[in-house]
């Protein structure tokens, strides 16, 4: 086999719970946009961390202490050089994507904006990345504006640049679309801001996992995303920002670690990256997510992106071959995810009967209920595909989509 190709195989080997049965069926997984399985070599860091270094870090002088701060430093390091920032002082540390966005819009809005400034983001957005804007519309007064998106599933820098205004302080925008799979032309949104003097938030939740992310050539301010969806553990994310950004924005959160001297007159915070890093921090799952992205830069991420690719157009020809079946999102430029309908089955009902054969997809809006309604539909299915899945398993999909049509007489 070609070293540009990858064998799906051997990555399976890796992941203990692919070998397991659901229903008396193979596990066919399908989930992976909303979270990914953890090779073996994650589960055992955060076995060997409890069970060999546990301690709270950066405060203890003691061996343990010591071995831990290594750890998570390290960490910080591994997730700089994975998105190519400047300095690991621009990695913080967070519980995921949704809060880094939540740190941000908190930070940000307070520090930077006043009542009738103006926030864009676009209408394929992640609840994540819509809620926080408008908590904090209500708390400061600013205005949150919405680019549309097409009937095609994009979005058009043309009318991006309408809204921008004179008010307008910050573009937050999602990388790739969770629902549609689209992946928006981020490197130009970021040109025509930066030609205006507007910083720009990336929400690479859905991206990073799949393509290389270079947060220089992008030249972005801000972005974000969660290890989970990359094969770490859950509960710790990165929020990523130019270095002179972060060092004017407050803090989102007081408490030890983020300070350099406290009074009861006065606090001095402490310097980056700590000064947004309140608490004892997730050093376990700081350390699995180092182990999570070294699995992948051990495995290459183009091989990942060539093979998924390879994947999502298999899946959309052979999908597309079902009558009565409709999927949204359909730029050429795609994520490997598919949100579809088919005629006359709930969506609900539909993944229930899936799931009886093994088979693990996703139903509802997708924490996207905005664009699920622009679309003029309740909710999908979505079938969202990762490096250890295979065509045999998309073959199972769309024979179990065809079995459960015959029990409805579709």
């Amino acid at each position: 086999m070609s070293r540009m190709f990858l064998d799906p195989r051997t990555i399976r080997a890796d992941f203990p719970i692919l070998s397991q049965e659901v229903y008396g069926k193979p596990l066919v997984y399908f989930d992976n946009a909303a979270t990914t399985q953890k090779p073996l070599c994650v589960i055992r860091k955060i076995e060997e961390v409890y069970s060999t270094i546990n301690a709270n870090i950066h405060r203890g002088v003691h061996r343990l202490s010591q071995l831990a701060t290594e750890s998570h430093e390290e960490a910080r390091k591994t997730v700089q050089h994975y998105i190519n920032a400047t300095s690991s002082n621009e990695i913080i540390f967070t519980r995921g994507t949704t809060e880094s966005i939540n740190l941000i819009a908190s930070s940000f809005c307070r520090s930077q904006c006043q009542a009738g400034d103006e926030i864009i983001i676009s209408g394929m957005e992640h609840h994540a990345n819509i809620v926080p804007w408008q908590i904090q519309r209500d708390i400061t007064g600013i205005v949150v504006k919405v680019v549309p998106v097409t009937e095609k599933g994009e979005i058009r820098l043309a009318d991006l640049e309408k809204l921008i205004s004179t008010k307008t302080k910050l573009i937050s925008l999602a990388y790739a679309s969770n629902v549609l799979g689209t992946i928006n032309p981020v490197e130009e949104v970021v040109i025509l801001a930066h030609n205006h003097n507007i910083p720009v938030l990336i929400d690479a939740a859905q991206t990073v996992q799949h393509i290389p992310v270079n947060v220089k050539t992008l030249d972005c301010d801000f972005l974000v995303f969660s290890s989970h969806k990359m094969y770490g553990p859950t509960g710790i994310g990165i929020l990523y920002g130019k270095e002179n950004w972060l060092e004017k924005l407050p803090p989102y959160q007081g408490g030890g670690e983020m300070i350099s001297s406290v009074s009861f007159d006065k606090t001095v915070y402490n310097d980056l990256p700590f000064k947004f890093e309140a608490g004892t921090p997730d050093y376990v799952g700081s350390s699995a997510l180092g182990e999570a992205i070294r699995y992948i830069e051990k495995t290459g991420l183009e091989k990942i992106g060539l093979y998924e690719e390879k994947l999502l157009k298999y899946a959309t020809e052979k999908l597309s071959q079902i009558d009565g079946l409709r999927i949204f999102g359909n730029v050429e430029k795609k994520s490997p995810v598919i949100s579809f309908l088919v005629n006359g089955i709930h969506p609900y009902d539909m993944g229930m009967l899936l799931d009886r054969l093994g088979i693990a997809v996703r139903t509802g809006h997708h924490c996207a209920q905005p664009l699920i309604d622009a679309l003029g539909i309740d909710s999908t299915l979505r079938a969202s595909f990762a490096f250890y899945n295979t065509e045999s398993e998309v073959d199972s999909l769309v024979e179990g989509i065809g079995r459960v049509m015959r029990m409805f007489d579709k």
